[in-house]
C-alpha cells in the first residue's frame, strides 16, 4: 500500500515537472486563445494580415485594430444589415485619413486592421483612436467607447492575432501633445491638404487652463425647412468632455470656461465637423450650422483664429454657414449687436442660441441682431398636451424677435407640423 502511494507521487511530481518544462514552450498565441486576447482573422483577410506578421512593425507597436463592436451593439438587431453602411463609411474615413501613409484591411465582421508604417506606438493608436470616435460619433454610439477599442496587434499567425489594451492615459496625453504643438498654426487655408493636416491638431483633445484633460464631440443632425419639410443642411453639435471621467460638461459649466478654452473648444467643434462632413456621402449639403461662443466671437483674437476654419466649412456646401451664436444669455444687448454686424460678413445668417428659451429671453434680444433664434424642444418623455401647451408660449415669442425660429428635436413629424403651425420655420427630429 505504502509503494503504491509513493509511486502515485513520484508520477504526479514527474508530471507536474513536464508540464512546468513545457509551459514557457506554448505558443503565445494559444496562451492568448486561453485568456481571451485573440482576434480570429476571417478566411479572404487571412493571406493580407499574414503580410504584415513582420516581427519589427509589431514591436514598434505599428500595427492595431480598430473594433466596431461599440456600433454593433448600438445598432442592435439592425446591425446585419447595416453593417456594409458602417464599414463603407469607415473605409471613405481611412482612405481619406491614410491616404498613402498607412495600411487598413477589414479582418473580421467588426475589425480593421491598421498598420501605420511612419508612425511610433503612441502616434499610431492616437490617430486610430481619432478614427475611431469620428465612426462611433457618427452612427450615434457612445464615443466614449473608443480607448478601449483600440488594440494593439503583438502577434500574428495562422488567421489569428494576438492583442493587447492600449494605454488610454498614455493616448490621450499624445492627442493632448498633438494639439498643443499644433496650436497658432491654423493661418490661412490655401487648398485642401492644408486644411486636413492644419485642422487634425484643432481635433485632438487639450488641457484646460486649470489643467483638466478635455475633448470634443461634434456630431451631425439634418435641419429642415417645415414648410415642404424639405432638408437645408446639417448643424453640428458640441459635446465638451472631461477625459478623465468621460463625462460631458453641463450647459452651465461650459458657459463657466474661460475665453482660451472656449475658443480651443470652438475650433475644436468646427474640426470635427468639418471631417464629420467630408465623410458624408451623398451631394453637397446647402448649408451647416457652426455653433460658435459668445466670448469667442467678442474677443479679436477669437475672431481672428475663426475666420478661416468657418471659410473652410462655408467652401463645403452650397450656399455658406449659418453662424450661430452660443452662450448669449445676460449678455448686453449693444455687446450682442457689436458681434452680430462683426459676424454677420461670414455667415448667411447669423443665429442667436438660447440654452433656456422664455418669454422674457425672447424679448431682451429684439433687436440684437440675430436673424434667427434657436433653442432644443422640452424632453421627449413630455406628453403632447404638456408639448403643445410649451411651444403655445414659446414658438410666438421668438418669432416676435426674429424672423426664423429653429427648433431642435421635435422628436416626431408630428410635433414638428405642430411647431411649423405656430410659426417655427426649421426643425430637427433628433435629440440632441
Amino acid at each position: 500500500m505504502a509503494d503504491s502511494v509513493a509511486t502515485a507521487a513520484r508520477s504526479r511530481e514527474a508530471a507536474g515537472a513536464r508540464q512546468a518544462s513545457e509551459a514557457p514552450q506554448l505558443d503565445a498565441l494559444a496562451l492568448a486563445q486561453l485568456s481571451g486576447a485573440l482576434r480570429l482573422v476571417s478566411a479572404d483577410a487571412q493571406g493580407d494580415v499574414e503580410r504584415y506578421s513582420d516581427a519589427q512593425l509589431l514591436a514598434a507597436g505599428k500595427i492595431n485594430i480598430m473594433s466596431l463592436e461599440a456600433v454593433q451593439q448600438r445598432l442592435g438587431e439592425t446591425w446585419q444589415g447595416r453593417k456594409d453602411e458602417v464599414f463603407a463609411f469607415s473605409r471613405r474615413l481611412l482612405k481619406r485619413s491614410l491616404g498613402g501613409r498607412g495600411i487598413f484591411l477589414r479582418i473580421s465582421d467588426s475589425d480593421v486592421f491598421i498598420v501605420h508604417p511612419g508612425l511610433g506606438r503612441l502616434a499610431a493608436q492616437a490617430a486610430c483612436l481619432r478614427y475611431l470616435r469620428e465612426i462611433l460619433a457618427h452612427f450615434h454610439a457612445d464615443a466614449d467607447q473608443a480607448v478601449g477599442s483600440v488594440l494593439q496587434v503583438v502577434a500574428v499567425s495562422k488567421g489569428r492575432v494576438q492583442i493587447k489594451p492600449v494605454d488610454a492615459q498614455e493616448v490621450e496625453a499624445a492627442l493632448a501633445q498633438e494639439a498643443g504643438e499644433g496650436a497658432g498654426r491654423l493661418g490661412a487655408f490655401h487648398d485642401e491638404a492644408s486644411l486636413t493636416s492644419q485642422l487634425v491638431n484643432r481635433a485632438a483633445p487639450f488641457v484646460s487652463t486649470d489643467g483638466r484633460l478635455m475633448r470634443v464631440s461634434a456630431s451631425l443632425e439634418p435641419i429642415y425647412e417645415v414648410k415642404s419639410f424639405t432638408r437645408i443642411g446639417f448643424r453640428m453639435i458640441r459635446r465638451i468632455i472631461m477625459v478623465s471621467s468621460g463625462v460631458a460638461l453641463t450647459q452651465r459649466e461650459i458657459a463657466a470656461l474661460p475665453s482660451a478654452d472656449l475658443i480651443r473648444a470652438d475650433l475644436a467643434t468646427i474640426a470635427r465637423g468639418i471631417d464629420r462632413l467630408n465623410a458624408e456621402a451623398g451631394e453637397q449639403q446647402l448649408s451647416l450650422i457652426v455653433p460658435v461662443s459668445f466670448s469667442s466671437l467678442a474677443s479679436r483674437r477669437g475672431r481672428a483664429e475663426l475666420v478661416a476654419p468657418v471659410g473652410a466649412a462655408a467652401n463645403m456646401v452650397k450656399l455658406g454657414v449659418i453662424c450661430e451664436v452660443l452662450d448669449i444669455e445676460g449678455v448686453p444687448q449693444n455687446a450682442l449687436t457689436d458681434v452680430t454686424s462683426l459676424v454677420r460678413p461670414l455667415s448667411l445668417l447669423v443665429v442667436g442660441r438660447l440654452a433656456n428659451p422664455t418669454p422674457g429671453a425672447f424679448a431682451r434680444l429684439t433687436g440684437a441682431g440675430f436673424q434667427a433664434l434657436s433653442f432644443e424642444c422640452p424632453p421627449r418623455g413630455v406628453s403632447d398636451a404638456e408639448f403643445i401647451g410649451w411651444a403655445n408660449s414659446i414658438i410666438p415669442a421668438a418669432r416676435k424677435a426674429a424672423r426664423s425660429v429653429l427648433v431642435y428635436g421635435a422628436g416626431s413629424t408630428k410635433r414638428a407640423g405642430a411647431l411649423a403651425s405656430l410659426g417655427a420655420t426649421h426643425v430637427s427630429l433628433d435629440a440632441a
